[in-house]
């Protein structure tokens, strides 16, 4: 079930900033990239906006049945995406106790919309993904996994660019 992947991948994410301090996690390697934090606020982002999106088109009658999609190639870094706009990170800085709560918040807010329907809706309903297309709503719990595994690796680098210039 999504619930006991999900929270393994929450799991490794959490203990890979565990430590660090906030000052670090707010840093970014260049430019062009994420800090730590920027990640982890993509993926509590991310979360809740699927969440949200997800308890829309349950209440919607013009949502329609789709095929399932290979949602597994989500964890490919090969394929580069763009965040869309609503789940870009802020630069704010911010605590990971903080960052913490708001990613306890979000995966109460998913596993609340999925408990609150059916397997029955979730299969004869669909909203669309920009790389995959109409996706069944069953397949975006597990996807919300998929994703933070995905940004786990992008998160792990990020971490060893920070660490070398520490050191270096």
């Amino acid at each position: 079930m999504f619930k006991e992947e999900n929270a393994k991948i929450r799991k490794a994410v959490l203990q890979a900033v565990e430590g660090w301090p906030d000052e670090v996690l707010n840093t970014k390697p260049s430019a062009g990239e994420w800090s730590p934090m920027q990640i982890l606020d993509h993926l509590q982002l991310m979360e809740g906006v699927v969440a949200k999106n997800v308890a829309r088109q349950l209440g919607s009658e013009k949502s329609e049945k789709a095929v399932k999609k290979p949602i597994q190639l989500t964890v490919s870094r090969m394929i580069k995406v763009d965040a869309p706009k609503h789940v870009v990170p802020s630069e704010e800085f911010i605590s990971l106790a903080d960052m913490k709560k708001r990613l306890e918040d979000s995966t109460a807010f998913l596993h609340q919309v999925y408990d609150g329907t059916t397997i029955e809706e979730l299969e004869n309903k669909s909203m669309p993904h920009p790389v995959f297309g109409k996706v069944p709503l069953i397949q975006w719990f597990p996807f919300v996994g998929l994703h933070e595994k995905r940004h786990l690796k992008q998160l792990e680098k990020t971490l060893d660019k920070l660490k070398s210039e520490k050191t270096g």
